[in-house]
C-alpha cells in the first residue's frame, strides 16, 4: 500500500505553564517541525490534536536561535502548518479507528497534560489493540507511561523504551521543576530504558512502540514510524 493512503495524528500538548516559574511552555517546535514534514513529504495525511483543542502552545525557547532547523525554518515561512497547530483538533474526538498511526511530539508540556490524560491513555490502547504503531519523542514519552496491556501491565514494563534524560534534564536546570522525571519513572515501570550521551539522536523500537531521546531525535522517530506504517 501507498503512503498516499496512510494517515497519521499528531498529538500535541495544550499545557503552557512551567511549573510554578512563571515561565511558558509547550511543545518544542523542532519536534513538531522535523516529523510533520517527515511524514507529509512522504504523502502522509498528518491530523493534529490537542487536549483542549484550538491553539497549541509553542516553548518559547524552542524558538530560539540556536534551536532553529531547516526544519524550523520552514515551519516559521509555511502558513497551513502555522494554521494548524492553531486549530488543532480536540483530542477527545479522535479515534484509532480514522489513523494508521500516532505520533506524540516532545517539549515540557506532555508532563503535565500527557501523562495521565484519560483519552490519551485510552487513544493508544486503542492503537495498539488494533496493531498500530505509537511513536513519540522526548518528553513525550511521558505518554507511554501509564497504557496497559490487557492483562494490566503496563505497556513499557520489559519494552526498550527512551526518553528525555536525567543529565539533560539536569543540563537545563530543570530537575526540580518537572513534575517527574522521564527516565526514573519509565524504569519504574520495569522499562528497558536506554539511552546514549547527552543531546545525541537516538531512537529505539520495540514492537508497536517507537520512542526518541531527545530533540536530535525527532527525526529519526517519524522515520522508524514511516517504516512501521
Amino acid at each position: 500500500m501507498s503512503n498516499t493512503t496512510k494517515r497519521v495524528l499528531m498529538v500535541i500538548t495544550s499545557h503552557d505553564q512551567l511549573g510554578n516559574t512563571g515561565e511558558k511552555t509547550g511543545f518544542w517546535v523542532e519536534e513538531f517541525a522535523a516529523p510533520y514534514y517527515a511524514f507529509i513529504d512522504a504523502g502522509v495525511t498528518v491530523t493534529l490534536a490537542s487536549p483542549k483543542g484550538g491553539q497549541a502552545p509553542i516553548d518559547p525557547k524552542s524558538e530560539l536561535a540556536d534551536f532553529q532547523t531547516p526544519a524550523t525554518k520552514r515551519f516559521d515561512n509555511d502558513a497551513k502548518a502555522q494554521a494548524l497547530v492553531a486549530n488543532t483538533q480536540l483530542l477527545a474526538q479522535m479515534n484509532e479507528a480514522d489513523f494508521d498511526g500516532v505520533f506524540y511530539p516532545g517539549g515540557h508540556g506532555p508532563l503535565w497534560d500527557l501523562t495521565d490524560n484519560a483519552d490519551s491513555i485510552a487513544l493508544l490502547e486503542g492503537f495498539l489493540a488494533a496493531k498500530k504503531p505509537i511513536a513519540a519523542v522526548c518528553h513525550a514519552t511521558a505518554a507511554f507511561l501509564n497504557i496497559k496491556t490487557p492483562s494490566g501491565e503496563f505497556v513499557v514494563k520489559d519494552k526498550a523504551v527512551t526518553g528525555f534524560t536525567n543529565s539533560e534534564e539536569d543540563a537545563v536546570q530543570l530537575t526540580d521543576i518537572v513534575p517527574f522525571l522521564l527516565e526514573d519513572e519509565l524504569i519504574k515501570r520495569g522499562g528497558d530504558y536506554q539511552k546514549v550521551a547527552d543531546w545525541h539522536a537516538f531512537a529505539v523500537q520495540d514492537g508497536l512502540m517507537i520512542s526518541g531521546q531527545n530533540p536530535a531525535s525527532s527525526e529519526l522517530v517519524a522515520d522508524k514510524l514511516l517504516g512501521a506504517l
